[in-house]
């Protein structure tokens, strides 16, 4: 079994350019991994805490849909977290937050995983807002202790990290090393301002950077390098493309978690099943036929 940790909000995607309605829509990157991975028939379950309202509801729904296991759900009375992205003219997208007083930042360390998981996934809001944040870290530290593969996804978010260097530091000295995977886009990477071979040297063993219509690369610590070509499509926004590049990498790792890992083909088919979410407005990864 795979573990999503974080957190799972609504996104109000505009209807139309230039935005008018907006549609609520579920989201949070964690909560699309985990609904990414349970659409490619992974054995998937998700860890995070959700609200009792209406939109918290919709999103188990959501995801019990998918077949993902929601054991490890806490549940609160507290409102759902509320996204507001802005699409560029490519679909590429920014957002604005509402999360004074939710339900996922005040999720707490639960205990020990089941001793079937082998890998646990970590990134986005979960990693900034507090007190949560700091519960996610420990999960991180102590099931990286316990041997699983772990992918981080920092997938940053400025306008909710009040302290920059702080954020930087807490990245590199008190996540990294208990990484497996970092997996960032161009973007996070120019925010992060740090260099491959650092993070390489702070734990994980491998990088993959998104870059967009560039594709994916991948850097080893064994210093391998390798890259995947992004799939030419109609893009509608790139919403949860990134999430979808996770649930993708996740899946073909995990499958033979002790073998070597045959790169070229793991990133052409994160590759292909971002491509497939990009054709599709707000987060709807594939499922495995359509891959």
């Amino acid at each position: 079994m795979i573990v999503v940790g974080g957190e799972a909000l609504i996104d109000l995607v505009p209807a139309a350019r230039p935005p008018g309605a907006l549609l609520p829509r579920p989201g949070g990157g964690p909560y699309n991994t985990a609904l990414a991975l349970g659409r490619l028939g992974a054995e998937v379950a998700f860890c995070s805490r959700v609200s009792s309202d209406g939109f918290g509801e919709s999103l188990l729904a959501g995801l019990g849909a998918a077949g993902v296991d929601l054991s490890l759900v806490q549940r609160g009375p507290e409102p759902t977290t509320l996204a507001v992205p802005s699409l560029a003219p490519d679909g590429s997208a920014s957002y604005g937050f509402y999360v004074e007083g939710t339900a996922d930042r005040l999720f707490t360390l639960p205990p020990a995983l089941p001793e079937g998981v082998r890998a646990l996934a970590l990134g986005t809001c979960s990693l900034v807002l507090e007190p949560g944040a700091s519960a996610y870290e420990a999960l991180l530290r102590r099931e990286s202790r316990r041997g699983l593969l772990t992918l981080l996804d920092p997938n940053i978010r400025p306008a909710l990290i009040a302290e920059p260097a702080a954020y930087r530091a807490r990245f590199l000295e008190r996540l990294l090393p208990y990484t497996s995977v970092l997996k960032l886009s161009e973007e996070d990477a120019v925010w992060l301002g740090g260099r491959v071979e650092d993070w390489l040297a702070a734990g994980p063993s491998a990088v993959v950077l998104t870059r967009g219509a560039a594709g994916l690369t991948a850097w080893t610590r064994e210093g391998g390098e390798y890259s995947a070509a992004a799939r030419p499509v109609a893009v509608v926004d790139t919403i949860g493309a990134g999430d979808t590049v996770n649930a993708a990498l996740l899946h073909r790792l995990t499958i033979a978690p002790h073998g070597p890992v045959d790169w070229p083909d793991v990133l052409a088919r994160a590759a292909h099943a971002a491509a497939l979410t990009c054709t599709r407005a707000g987060a709807e990864p594939p499922y495995a036929a359509e891959l």
